[in-house]
């Protein structure tokens, strides 16, 4: 049952995000809609997908666990590497910079890496099938996002001072990722043994 949940909570959340790269329906859909409408509709899908995917993928590790593969001990070296860099994209998301300029989306970047990252260090079957289908869709994403007419990307302010700031409140926040939501919430220690 678990790996139904995730399926099925992976299949909206993706199927949710995907609508968005059909720009014609969407522009129907907020035409009808409203935009406020829209995207009140959308979150509640999306969070919607996301507690099934949660809640599929925590069941799954507690009773339905599957090894398919058992990478070497140092793809967690990487995979933590990586997260930094996806961890400071994110950040760019909210703060103009160079770098959120030069990666034009980058939260798909974020997301690619992070997915990217923990498939190098997850081995099981429900990791797979999750990590996979969200580098997947994010791969999906970017390649239509550069056909889009309809979006202004973002341009880098004067100066450097943002980027500082992006840099820092990224690290801040791959630490509290890696210090206390890993462990805690996940119940995977990121530093140390």
């Amino acid at each position: 049952m678990s790996m139904g949940v995730l399926v099925l909570g992976l299949a909206i959340f993706v199927a949710n995000h995907l609508f968005v790269t059909m720009r014609g329906a969407r522009a129907r859909a907020i035409a009808r809609l409203g935009l406020n409408a829209y995207r009140a509709l959308f979150s509640v899908v999306s969070l919607v997908g996301l507690a099934l995917i949660v809640w599929g993928f925590a069941d799954y590790r507690a009773h339905g666990w599957i090894d398919v593969w058992y990478p070497p001990a140092f793809m967690r070296h990487v995979t933590v590497g990586l997260m930094l860099i996806s961890t400071i994209l994110l950040t760019a998301y909210f703060i103009p910079s160079h770098i959120k300029a030069r990666a034009k989306y980058p939260v798909l970047a974020a997301v690619k890496i992070w997915a990217f990252a923990h498939l190098l260090a997850n081995g099981d079957l429900g990791s797979i099938l999750m990590f996979g289908t969200f580098l997947a869709w994010a791969v999906y994403a970017r390649i239509a996002a550069k056909g889009r007419k309809d979006e202004v990307l973002p341009t880098a302010p004067a100066g450097w001072l943002n980027d500082f700031i992006v840099v820092v409140v990224g690290v801040l926040v791959y630490l509290a990722l890696g210090y206390v939501f890993h462990p805690i919430v996940i119940g995977v220690p990121v530093f140390g043994s």
